[in-house]
């Protein structure tokens, strides 16, 4: 999906006035002169890992023949964003009443399909891009489609006691050593985490995990605990790379939409 944007925008004069091939600053350069993306995060000025950047999940490059989409195109995205419970053996452990309402969602009725808001794990694994603009008080992910953005405040506030359900939940963060740990809360209740229609709901708090191991990876582990939805907290880990030399375009979702008629829902894996 992502080579089809740039594929899109690949003429030279366009590429540079969407400034997708401007040389990104201050980055680490191997004896030859190319990135070193093993190189050490860098820092915020009060020492702790800086997250900016702009991020995209890892890239698959096979067919997914299950989805009606992509078939014969490199895409990008984890394999979490079709079934994010596709390790767990048996599957998440739901209870009675979700089991029942995944096994009645049709792939037609995602919100991400209507071109609705996505949301937090989805944002992680879906083939867009995420750009973080990191401080000491406040971590600021922009996601390229429908000009998304998302708040993780590090200045202490506790979560909303009260909150107005919502698509990305509010999240307040503090730093175990090196690693962000963000906690959420304040989800609606009809919110679809992967196209397979797995749930979350308003009783969900989702804790996320995140570090910068290196120059050119983030590591997110993320535990959803969903006591109205799930028999117990469940966990996935997954990674993102960064992009050099690009910035986000517009995606609009809605401009032009006519793929979700021929969608199906992807088989989920045991």
């Amino acid at each position: 999906m992502l080579s089809l944007i740039l594929a899109a925008f690949g003429t030279p004069a366009l590429a540079m006035a969407q400034w997708i091939h401007y040389p990104t600053a201050n980055v680490p350069r191997r004896a030859g002169g190319g990135p070193d993306l093993t190189a050490p995060a860098p820092r915020l000025s009060d020492g702790k890992p800086d997250f900016s950047g702009i991020w995209h999940a890892a890239v698959i490059n096979r067919c997914m023949p299950d989805t009606g989409l992509f078939c014969g195109t490199e895409i990008g995205g984890s394999p979490l964003a079709l079934d994010i419970g596709r390790d767990f053996t048996g599957g998440l452990p739901y209870q009675p009443w979700a089991a029942a309402l995944v096994k009645k969602r049709s792939a037609k009725d995602d919100p991400h399909v209507r071109c609705l808001p996505d949301n937090p794990p989805r944002t992680w694994v879906m083939p867009h891009l995420t750009k973080a603009v990191h401080t000491p008080r406040l971590l600021l992910l922009l996601y390229e489609v429908n000009a998304m953005y998302r708040q993780i405040f590090t200045d202490g506030r506790p979560l909303p006691a009260d909150p107005t359900p919502s698509w990305n939940g509010y999240s307040s963060g503090t730093w175990d050593g090196d690693t962000l740990v963000v906690r959420t809360n304040g989800f609606r209740d009809d919110l679809w985490i992967d196209m397979a229609g797995a749930l979350m709901t308003s009783a969900a708090t989702m804790t996320e995990r995140i570090r910068r191991p290196s120059y050119g990876t983030l590591e997110i582990e993320i535990t959803i605990d969903d006591p109205k939805a799930y028999t117990r907290p469940w966990t996935v880990k997954l990674r993102q790379e960064l992009m050099l030399d690009t910035e986000l375009i517009d995606e609009v979702c809605l401009e032009n939409e006519k793929s979700w008629r021929h969608m199906r829902r992807p088989k989920r894996r045991l």
